[in-house]
């Protein structure tokens, strides 16, 4: 079965950015969402189909990151990203995200459904067989994943969005005009090495499903 991913997110507490601040996220969740099929809808929801689901936590993370590091606060901030993570089958061609149908859309739009009338920000559902197994996996992944999310900060979110899309803490250094020190202490409190274990297990998961 051949696998793919479908995001479905809203942007947490948008109403309460400035209007400059706003116009920031938006235009990073572009860059982060353009190599992918994406609608915005509503003003702050989203949809967006990736045709590697290995690639769908990453690219939330980096929304997620986007959403705290726009705020520009020390304290851990309200700005964030509920999005819900289906994986399974799709029904191709796919020509507008808001009639296409398969297992990723369903299982992506009903668990979003259901994070809209609680506080989860993360949620990652797997279709298929072993689906029970898959998706404890997946919950253990999204809540330590959340986890640490919560309690992160715009300095420290503005950094790990530079490593998430493959820069050097060298290279967000120069970019952010920080010192080597100050990256290497906001990398370690943010718990870089933490995210990218999970990233790791969350890859291991989906090398496993069959």
């Amino acid at each position: 079965m051949m696998l793919h991913a479908v995001l479905t997110g809203d942007i947490v507490n948008s109403t309460k950015l400035e209007p400059k601040k706003e116009k920031k996220l938006m235009k990073l969740f572009y860059q982060i969402l353009e190599p992918y099929k994406f609608e915005f809808y509503r003003g702050d929801s989203f949809q967006a189909y990736i045709r590697e689901p290995k690639e769908a936590l990453k690219i939330v993370l980096q929304c997620r990151t986007a959403a705290i590091s726009v705020t520009g606060t020390e304290e851990a901030t309200g700005s964030d990203v509920r999005i819900s993570i289906g994986i399974g089958s799709i029904a191709a061609p796919i020509r507008k995200l808001a009639t296409a149908k398969g297992e990723a859309f369903i299982l992506s739009g009903r668990s979003f459904d259901v994070m809209s009338k609680d506080d989860s920000r993360l949620t990652i559902m797997v279709g298929g067989k072993n689906k029970q197994f898959l998706d404890l996996g997946m919950e253990l992944v999204a809540n330590y994943i959340d986890s640490i999310y919560r309690g992160m900060t715009a300095k420290q979110a503005e950094v790990i969005l530079e490593l998430l899309v493959g820069n050097t803490q060298q290279e967000a250094a120069k970019k952010l005009k920080k010192s080597k020190s100050t990256i290497s202490q906001l990398v370690s409190s943010a718990k870089w090495v933490e995210i990218e274990k999970v990233m790791g297990i969350y890859e291991q998961i989906i090398n496993s499903i069959k």
